[in-house]
C-alpha cells in the first residue's frame, strides 16, 4: 500500500506540473515571482507584422507611461522583477525613443500566416530546474535577467551566460530549457506564431541526451 501511495502522489506531482506548463501560455503571472513554472505577462493579438527580418527589442523605462509613449502597434509593456518594460518585435535597427535598451534578440524565424500572436512569459528557475519537455507553433526566443541558460534539442545544445544571454530556437523542435550555473534563472520569452494554432505543446516521445544535465553538473562542480 506505501509503494502504491507513493507511485500515485508521483503521479500526481508530474501531473500537477505538466497542467503547469500546459498552461503557461494561459495563466496569468500574479504579483509574486515565485520560483516555479512560466507564466504569461500578456498576450498580443496581431493582425500584421513589420516587414523584414525581426527581432525582439528589450526596454526599460522608468514608468507605464514613458514605456507607452514609446510603444508601436507591435509593442507590449510589462512590469516584472522589480522594472518596467518595452517588449517591440521590429526590425533590428529600430529603437524606442527614451528607457534603457537592454537587448534586440533575433531573427525571429517566422512563418507566414494570416495572423499572429506574441505570448510573453516570465520565469524564475532555480539552478537545475527544468520546463517539461515541448514543442512550439513559431520561434521562441529567450532573455535571461540573471542566470545562464541551457537549451537541447535534437539538433544539440544552445547556451547562455550571465545577465542579458538570450537564445532563439525556430518554431517546431522539440526543446528541454534548464536552469544551470550558480544562482536562480530569471527570464523572458517570447513565443511568436500563428493566432490560429496553439503556441505550445507538450510532448513524451522525445528523450534529450542528457547534454543541460551535464552542463549544469559541470557548473556546480566549479
Amino acid at each position: 500500500m506505501r509503494i502504491l501511495l507513493s507511485g500515485l502522489a508521483f503521479l500526481g506531482a508530474s501531473l500537477l506540473t505538466q497542467s503547469a506548463w500546459a498552461q503557461a501560455t494561459t495563466r496569468p503571472c500574479g504579483t509574486e515571482e515565485a520560483v516555479g513554472p512560466a507564466c504569461l505577462l500578456t498576450r498580443q493579438a496581431l493582425a500584421s507584422l513589420p516587414v523584414g527580418p525581426l527581432y525582439w527589442h528589450l526596454d526599460r523605462f522608468p514608468s507605464q507611461d514613458a514605456a507607452e509613449r514609446a510603444a508601436t502597434p507591435s509593442s507590449s509593456v510589462v512590469k516584472a522583477f522589480g522594472e518596467i518594460w518595452l517588449f517591440t518585435i521590429e526590425r533590428r535597427s529600430w529603437r524606442a525613443k527614451g528607457g534603457g535598451h537592454a537587448s534586440t534578440v533575433g531573427p525571429l524565424p517566422v512563418e507566414p500566416a494570416q495572423s499572429y500572436a506574441a505570448e510573453y512569459l516570465r520565469s524564475i528557475f532555480t539552478p537545475g530546474m527544468t520546463a517539461p519537455l515541448h514543442v512550439h507553433s513559431g520561434p521562441e526566443a529567450f532573455y535571461a535577467v540573471t542566470g545562464d541558460t541551457c537549451l537541447e534539442t535534437p539538433e544539440g545544445v544552445q547556451l547562455g551566460h550571465g545577465p542579458g544571454n538570450n537564445l532563439v530556437i525556430r518554431g517546431g523542435p522539440p526543446m528541454l530549457l534548464m536552469a544551470t550555473g550558480k544562482e536562480p534563472r530569471k527570464g523572458f520569452a517570447l513565443i511568436l506564431h500563428d493566432a490560429s494554432q496553439a503556441p505550445t505543446t507538450l510532448i513524451h516521445d522525445w528523450h534529450p541526451q542528457g547534454l543541460c544535465e551535464r552542463r549544469a553538473a559541470q557548473g556546480r562542480s566549479k
